[in-house]
């Protein structure tokens, strides 16, 4: 870089820097937002953020860091020494912000706080995001401010590495280099998917949510207040700098005073009968009974109530996509309360959602309010939910009827299961999370699933697979083999238990992590062809992956596994589609296609269809066609054809995607 031309632009007049924080204000909020210290709470870092913006503006002419200067603009754009500028003044001031303590802190907030934006009575924190984005903030949280501006620097504004130094130093960082390494540590790829993260309404300070604080506390220092002058002046000094927490420190609900009633009373809460699920044809959650050495905790289970009622700056709320985070329309059924490892967990169901609740047994930290959408669930799909995460490990609370529970790992689908032991209160000892400690997008040397076997009291041998995919409740997984024939009926789904559906999972399982955190609730494999590869080759299998999740949308994708490799190997992606019904009862019929290079050289163009497929048709790039739901025929490297199939019914089926 040249500084001779960075120095160039000349000193910033005041009028350009108000006009460039006027227009990136969303933004430079965002970025100071990001930057502040997460132990602030999410109502300081709003106001602090505004603050710090505002305060940004020059007093007169005045020159940004000539290097910082020449880096990239807003979002991404040409260099602007005006933006320069600003930026710079609300990173030094974030960043100054982290790096204070004790009298100094208290110091720095009063001359930041007092002239510029001030809220009395209301708790003021951004729009709370999904799951990702929870991750993402709970990650961040563990970053100083010099290392969050730079993973904000990086990854909001799309500077490199080298920029991103340079705008640390002009901001007053002592160590940008560091800052750097942990903020890439912190990123992992990043790229595109953490950037819409950001940019999403969990970091957006400018549209925020607004409660109210304590009113009987707030009742009970303006009377105080009115005593004298001075100590409403004293108040207005330190009534901003108390700290972030929402009423009594042993409460974690916004505006709930210890003693008061919650809008959610814990004496109206359904306890199913224990002996319910044993002779009731509606195996869901409806028939779990209340269990845990704190059920009949009256204290814990109205603070559950009261934050779900109101949740506070210290609740870390979270959703799967689709559900709703508003009060039950009756009083909700308690499935679980007690102690979790260090965390004491309520467990609540209101014929729609599950509701988690876990505080720690401390009172130090922050608690968790978590929300799963399990409508129409059964004997596999209500059979757990997850009560803990901890270290890479979670714990389940098992359904009633859950007779056997096993481990087992999909990676070695010869590998007999290993007994995982249930306590009394029907919590399983820790599971290893799927992909837990794997780089991102890897599922590591293991994808552990639970085993279960229900109770011969409902059914006879039922034994099924689930397996963790981050949300509270596990995913159920089946399987249907190809078919037997033109002749032989269809074949149904099945559990994913028996040695074929094993083997098969295994080409798949590493595929799974891709759908943490949607709302999964089922997977199937269906195994819908088997091919004779040209040249002489052996059978490859075609396999639709089709997902469900508990809102209803759905996603399939066609894999293709040729023979001879190892158990483990994943299979090519063939096609794949969003928001569709292929490879499912309510879309039986699949087509899909790839290129294959046979051991001599040659490139193939192979296709498969699915039972009623009677001709399989190729256009474009390849023109070529065959009867039956096979097409194999020779293709130059990389062309590109249109597939078709006709079915039974004369009707023309696209391949998938």
């Amino acid at each position: 870089m040249d500084t001779s031309e960075a120095t160039a632009a000349g000193p910033v007049e005041v009028e350009e820097a108000e006009a460039s924080i006027v227009e990136n204000y969303p933004h430079l909020v965002r970025l100071a937002y990001l930057t502040l210290p997460a132990a602030l709470g999410r109502h300081r870092r709003v106001l602090a953020a505004h603050t710090l913006v505002q305060r940004a503006l020059p007093r007169g002419r005045h020159a940004p860091d000539p290097v910082a200067a020449d880096t990239g603009g807003p979002r991404g754009g040409p260099p602007d020494p005006a933006y320069a500028l600003v930026r710079q003044e609300v990173l030094r001031g974030a960043v100054a912000h982290g790096a204070e303590d004790g009298w100094r802190k208290r110091a720095h907030e009063a001359r930041c706080w007092l002239p510029l934006p001030h809220v009395w009575g209301l708790r003021l924190h951004p729009k709370a995001g999904g799951t990702d984005e929870l991750a993402l903030d709970r990650s961040l949280s563990e970053l100083g401010s010099p290392a969050r501006a730079a993973f904000a620097l990086s990854t909001l504004e799309g500077l490199a590495e080298r920029e991103v130094r340079q705008v640390l130093a002009a901001a007053g960082v002592a160590d940008p280099r560091t800052a750097v390494a942990e903020a890439a540590a912190a990123a992992g790829e990043g790229g595109e998917p953490v950037r819409a993260l950001l940019g999403g309404g969990e970091f957006d300070p400018c549209t925020v949510q607004a409660r109210p604080t304590d009113l009987l506390r707030r009742r009970q220092h303006m009377r105080a207040a009115g005593l004298a002058v001075a100590a409403v002046v004293v108040a207005a000094v330190l009534l901003p700098l108390a700290g972030s927490d929402d009423g009594d420190p042993g409460t974690y609900a916004a505006g709930t005073p210890a003693g008061s009633a919650s809008p959610l009373e814990s004496s109206a809460l359904v306890r199913a009968d224990a002996a319910l699920w044993e002779h009731t044809s509606r195996m869901d959650f409806t028939a779990w009974p209340a269990r845990g050495g704190r059920k009949d905790d009256t204290e814990l289970l109205r603070r559950a109530l009261a934050v779900w009622s109101r949740p506070g700056e210290r609740v870390q709320v979270s959703a799967t996509p689709g559900t709703s985070r508003g009060l039950p329309a009756q009083p909700p059924q308690l499935l679980y309360a007690g102690d979790v490892g260090e965390a004491a967990v309520v467990v609540l169901y209101d014929g729609m959602r599950i509701v988690r609740y876990a505080e720690p047994q401390d009172g130090k930290g922050f608690a968790a309010l978590d929300f799963a959408r399990v409508d129409d669930a059964d004997v596999t799909t209500g059979a757990a939910v997850v009560v803990g995460r901890v270290d890479g490990n979670t714990r389940f609370l098992t359904a009633p009827w859950v007779d056997d529970a096993q481990t087992r790992d999909l990676l070695q689908p010869d590998r007999a299961g290993q007994p995982l032991h249930v306590a009394a209160d029907g919590v399983t000892d820790p599971v290893r999370t799927p992909g837990a400690g794997a780089p991102a997008g890897q599922c590591g040397t293991a994808w552990p699933v639970l085993q279960f076997r229900s109770s011969a009291k409902i059914v006879e041998q039922h034994s099924f697979l689930l397996t963790d995919l981050g949300d509270l409740t596990p995913v159920h997984l089946t399987y249907t083999p190809p078919p037997g024939g033109t002749s032989a009926p269809a074949r149904q789904p099945r559990e994913a238990t028996g040695s074929q559906a094993l083997l098969n999972w295994a080409h798949s399982a590493c595929r799974l992590g891709a759908l943490r955190g949607q709302g999964v609730r089922a997977v199937e494999n269906w195994e819908f062809a088997q091919q004779r590869l040209p040249e002489g080759g052996a059978a490859a299998s075609w396999v639709c992956t089709r997902t469900d999740t508990w809102r209803g949308a759905g996603q399939a994708m066609v894999q293709f596994q040729p023979p001879g490799s190892s158990p483990t190997a994943l299979a090519a992606v063939a096609a794949q589609a969003q928001d569709t019904n292929a490879c499912s009862r309510f879309g039986q019929h699949v087509l899909a296609g790839v290129m294959w290079k046979s051991p001599a050289g040659h490139w193939f163009l192979l296709a498969a269809g699915s039972r009623d497929v009677t001709k399989v048709s190729a256009t474009g790039g390849v023109r070529a066609s065959a009867d039956g739901q096979l097409l194999a025929v020779r293709a130059e490297r990389g062309a590109n054809a249109k597939l078709t199939g006709r079915l039974t019914t004369g009707r023309t089926l696209n391949a998938l995607g």
